[in-house]
């Protein structure tokens, strides 16, 4: 009894955190097991990230530990890593937050023309600072995006280059959207920076038609040039992250070239439904009380 009591305490602990509940819904394409947690104290709720069953935890741990220096607004910091001897985790400050694939349900249906472009804007902005760091994500799917009431988020760096080595196929690997895979990448290409415009492609994509590989009369006809070049086979023929923030945010005549995509993120930008959802998350883990430590 005694035992099985710990194992049960031990499953809702993961390094210095207790687990509040799981971010993602059962039977989803995840890039990573994600958790609401928070410290023994009870003054830090995060969001806990850890590897997929089937996937290398050193990689992730290798992936979690670079993450930390990616910088650039709409990216979800990574503030703390697991350390020497423990199974890998990474923690970001949680804001109340739904899975893009979770908000499609939310709302009922593919997302508004307005959010779409507001999401995409955001997220190239995010990766265009990325790449100019010298820095590939190579993570972007729609499980790796998060809404939150302020604008995108996105999580899981790394995925593709941690599911396995340079030079491997990677296709039916855990935590492979095979929809938001580039197809250098697919092959066991070096993840590079096209392979994320790709990659949010496939993400603007499945916001707009509720799936990754739509047919292209499916799409918004305002967005479908713009998400068919990101879709491009050649990776030579998609747009840079830069050159694709600025066709979804073009600046207007008040603006300047430093117009950033949070431009499309003004009041109403998210659909009620999908808000009242944050509003509900955020109020029910203020009032979640965890369970009492198990006594030795």
């Amino acid at each position: 009894m005694e035992q099985s009591r710990t194992q049960q305490e031990s499953a809702r602990r993961i390094g210095p955190f207790r687990l509040i509940t799981r971010l993602d819904p059962p039977h989803s394409v995840l890039p990573c097991r994600r958790f609401v947690a928070r410290t023994e104290d009870g003054e830090h709720t995060v969001l806990l990230n850890t590897p997929l069953p089937g996937t290398d935890p050193a990689r992730f741990a290798a992936e979690a530990e670079a993450a930390r220096f990616l910088l650039g607004p709409w990216i979800a910091p990574v503030t703390g890593v697991a350390g020497p001897g423990e199974a890998p985790w990474s923690a970001s400050p949680y804001l109340p937050a739904l899975p893009l694939p979770v908000a499609l349900a939310v709302h009922g249906g593919p997302l508004p023309e307005a959010t779409v472009r507001a999401v995409g804007a955001a997220l190239a902005e995010a990766l265009a600072t990325a790449h100019g760091q010298g820095l590939t994500h190579a993570g972007v799917s729609p499980a790796a995006v998060l809404l939150t009431a302020d604008g995108p988020r996105l999580t899981c760096f790394g995925t593709v280059r941690a599911a396995s080595a340079d030079g491997e196929p990677r296709t039916g690997l855990p935590g492979l959207d095979p929809g938001a895979l580039a197809p250098e990448q697919a092959s066991g290409g070096r993840p590079r920076p096209p392979g994320d415009v790709f990659a949010l492609g496939a993400v603007l994509a499945y916001a707009a038609t509720g799936h990754t590989v739509p047919e292209r009369d499916e799409l918004p006809p305002a967005l479908r040039p713009v998400i068919a070049s990101c879709l491009a086979r050649d990776p030579a023929d998609r747009p840079t992250a830069a050159a694709l923030m600025t066709a979804l945010a073009p600046p207007s005549t008040h603006e300047t070239v430093l117009n950033s995509g949070g431009s499309l993120l003004s009041p109403g930008w998210l659909p009620g439904r999908v808000v009242a959802a944050l509003a509900r998350q955020s109020s029910e883990l203020l009032a979640a009380e965890l369970p009492e430590p198990a006594r030795v």
